[in-house]
């Protein structure tokens, strides 16, 4: 287990380096520049910013200088707001998709794996039906639908939930529903395929035979042997969700991570579209770690190759 662990983290560690670098170049390659706007700035100033930024030394200058800063936690000083380093954008920013993804992931899991559990184990009666219903429209709802959707109904209508903010409680649900409703629908159809093949295994049979409940049956032996596909799901789930939704977030008004993403490649601020895709790719990356690790806690069978 140790040297399996220690092979990842360094390939984790070299996976992230080819995101860095090529986010660096893509980044430099978008047309314009961070100072580029329609009140074109006087020479001379853009010349200044530029020095500041080192945007005047060679390509291969800047990408030394910014691994080497990078190796040592600094991420650069935002190209769009003065001031203000990239790092202080993900603290400020990074809670509240967290907080708001967290809902949404415990959403998204809860109310899959029962909605999953509840459709194989009555497969072709109306549970199956009610299952595949919701987890249907759950994909096809875009998000940003969802979410206005649900403003109409339950703050403009109804007036029993507020539609922007981010203080209290009941700001959550509409903004966790409208994100968790997508993984929410592929955690049911994963549970449910699986779950209905565990359940014609032999083992099963067999546990049938000694007289087990079938209680003990689903939740202790097949459920646990069907979250497979359901655990591999939720490491690139949980990286998504907890970094944010630009449009979920824009629509509640949430400040999160998200939003700041999207904002920055709009002005082309190439230290913080670089900062939050670095800062995304090691949270995608340790989630990955984990998942592959929690493969044979669920399944001993499952041998990790050392």
């Amino acid at each position: 287990m140790f040297k399996y662990i220690i092979k990842r983290f360094i390939a984790s560690i070299v996976t992230l380096w080819l995101v860095v670098t090529f986010t660096f170049l893509l980044a430099h390659a978008i047309p314009g520049g961070p100072f580029t706007s329609e009140k074109k700035l006087p020479p001379a100033i853009e010349a200044n910013l530029k020095a500041k930024f080192g945007l005047d030394k060679p390509l291969s200058k800047q990408y030394t200088t910014y691994l080497a800063n990078m190796v040592k936690g600094d991420l650069g000083m935002s190209m769009q707001y003065e001031g203000r380093m990239v790092r202080d954008i993900i603290t400020y920013s990074f809670p509240n998709s967290a907080k708001l993804g967290g809902v949404a992931i415990l959403f998204a899991i809860i109310v899959g794996l029962y909605l999953g559990a509840m459709s194989a184990l009555h497969q072709n009666k109306w549970q199956d039906g009610l299952s595949t219903v919701i987890s249907t429209f759950g994909v096809t709802i875009p998000s940003f639908v969802l979410a206005t959707l649900l403003i109409y109904l339950f703050s403009l209508k109804l007036k029993i939930l507020p539609a922007v903010g981010f203080t209290t409680p009941s700001n959550y649900v509409m903004p966790a529903l409208a994100l968790g409703i997508f993984p929410m629908a592929f955690v049911t159809r994963y549970t449910r395929s699986m779950l209905i093949d565990v359940l014609n295994q032999d083992y099963i049979r067999t546990a049938k035979a000694k007289g087990l409940s079938k209680t003990i049956i689903t939740y202790k032996h097949a459920l646990k042997n069907s979250l497979i596909p359901v655990v591999t799901y939720l490491g690139p789930l949980i990286a998504g969700v907890l970094t944010g939704s630009f449009v979920v977030e824009s629509i509640f008004g949430i400040p999160g991570l998200g939003r700041e993403f999207v904002l920055s490649i709009d002005n082309r601020d190439y230290t913080t579209i670089i900062g939050v895709t670095v800062f995304f790719s090691a949270i995608l990356i340790f989630c990955n770690l984990i998942v592959d690790i929690l493969y044979v806690i669920i399944d001993p069978r499952i041998k990790l190759q050392n």
